[in-house]
C-alpha cells in the first residue's frame, strides 16, 4: 500500500510540476522577473489560463493529502 502512494505522489508532483510551468511560460518575460515594463495592466484568468489555475490548486492539494497519507500510514 505504501509503495502504491509513493508512486501515486511520484506522479502527482511530476503533473503538478508541469503545470506551474504552463503557468509560468504565459506570462510575459518582464512579469517573470518582476520588472515593470509600464502599462501594467490588472487582467482576470479567463479560458484555458482559469482552467489551468484551478487544475493547479487541485493537484497541490492532492499532493498535500498524498503527503499525509504516507507520513500516517505505516
Amino acid at each position: 500500500m505504501n509503495q502504491i502512494l509513493y508512486y501515486t505522489q511520484l506522479a502527482v508532483s511530476v503533473i503538478l510540476i508541469i503545470l506551474i510551468v504552463i503557468q509560468q511560460r504565459g506570462a510575459a518575460l518582464g512579469a517573470g522577473f518582476g520588472g515593470s515594463g509600464g502599462g501594467e495592466v490588472y487582467s482576470t484568468k479567463r479560458g484555458a489560463q482559469k482552467k489551468i489555475y484551478y487544475a493547479t490548486i487541485a493537484i497541490a492539494t492532492i499532493f498535500l493529502v498524498l503527503g499525509v497519507l504516507n507520513i500516517l500510514l505505516p
